[in-house]
């Protein structure tokens, strides 16, 4: 099934790519799960994701850089229907998703026609627990909704 998750995801995120959307930022959701966070962190960034310390221990202190620098809205999902309805606000035209290939292929049906792009994470430690990904791949897929610096319009 992974393999076939993968299939999905490749061809959803290269359909998204040929689209050509630039959006506000305002209208882009960075959507993260909860087992990026360090599993030892006491730190609850579940209803905020603001809270973390950013002491390094887990990416999610590279990824707040990122919502930062672009003036997107990050917010960690501790399951898919949390996902969801996040993603499924008015306000929201397009979303960066990273988690597992089961969960990003499920996020992307349950939120069309909404544009997705999903990176996949890194399981160093096994599924859902201190999970890592490519901070590059978030920031491509971030500047493919995002008109850096130009006139950014609604899609």
């Amino acid at each position: 099934m992974q393999k076939l998750d993968s299939a999905i995801i490749a061809l959803n995120n290269l359909w998204v790519r040929r689209r050509k959307r630039k959006l506000k930022p305002e209208n882009v959701l960075l959507l993260l799960p909860s087992c990026l966070q360090n599993s030892e962190c006491e730190q609850n960034l579940i209803h905020n994701v603001w809270n973390c310390k950013r002491c390094g221990k887990c990416k999610v202190c590279d990824v707040l850089d990122l919502a930062e620098r672009y003036g997107v809205k990050p917010f960690i999902a501790t399951g898919g229907q949390i996902a969801q309805i996040e993603a499924g606000k008015e306000v929201i035209k397009a979303i960066v998703a990273v988690a597992c290939e089961k969960e990003l292929r499920e996020g992307i049906l349950a939120t069309f026609p909404k544009a997705v792009l999903a990176v996949v994470n890194l399981r160093p430690h096994g599924p859902c627990k201190d999970t890592t990904a490519n901070v590059a791949d978030i920031e491509e897929a971030l500047k493919v909704f995002l008109n850096d610096g130009n006139k950014q319009e609604n899609c």
